[in-house]
């Protein structure tokens, strides 16, 4: 569902960011337990607003599981949009596990033939559907650690770079972990 490109990342990305991750997944998230690495990938959003997909316009989760945790680390020296965080207008969901998934789909689903499929945009603020309820902007450097099961999306501007050279597009580092 990813908008753009993904390429993988060397293992020394991983060995070289090991003590700080483990330490914010314990301190942060309580996981002292072994971490599984489920992905870790270069990503950059390339797909025209117009081209993308309904599942690409409105906010996602990046799992179920009560023990995903998500990473996205920013490579872009002049910084980028970032990415946002979302409640569920109907539910007053911000997460989806799930014993939430089945009512919060079908409500979603609702919630679509009321008010109709977002434009061909990028998600960037309120809809009728959704509440923005953070957005942290993507600083060089800046990595944002979170449960996968939060309500999401790239706060990809009208105005944005949507290059797919890393010297100028919207160069992250994304993973995805799972305790146990």
């Amino acid at each position: 569902y990813y908008p753009g490109l993904k390429a993988p990342v060397s293992g020394t990305y991983l060995a070289a960011q090991h003590a700080l991750l483990a330490r914010v997944l314990r301190e942060v998230f309580g996981i002292a337990d072994k971490v599984s690495v489920l992905d870790v990938c270069y990503a950059m959003v390339t797909t025209p607003a117009a081209e993308l997909t309904l599942q690409q316009r409105i906010p996602h989760v990046d799992g179920l599981e009560p023990d995903r945790i998500a990473l996205i680390h920013y490579l872009v020296p002049q910084g980028c949009d970032g990415t946002a965080f979302y409640r569920h207008r109907s539910t007053k969901f911000e997460t989806v596990d799930h014993a939430r998934s089945e009512q919060y789909f079908a409500s979603l689903n609702r919630d679509l033939r009321i008010h109709g499929h977002p434009p061909p945009a990028y998600l960037h603020g309120d809809t009728p559907i959704f509440e923005r309820i953070g957005h942290f902007a993507g600083g060089y450097n800046r990595a944002l650690i979170y449960r996968g099961r939060l309500l999401h999306c790239g706060a990809i501007g009208i105005n944005s770079q949507l290059s797919a050279t890393p010297g100028t597009g919207r160069l992250t580092i994304t993973g995805f972990f799972a305790a146990g």
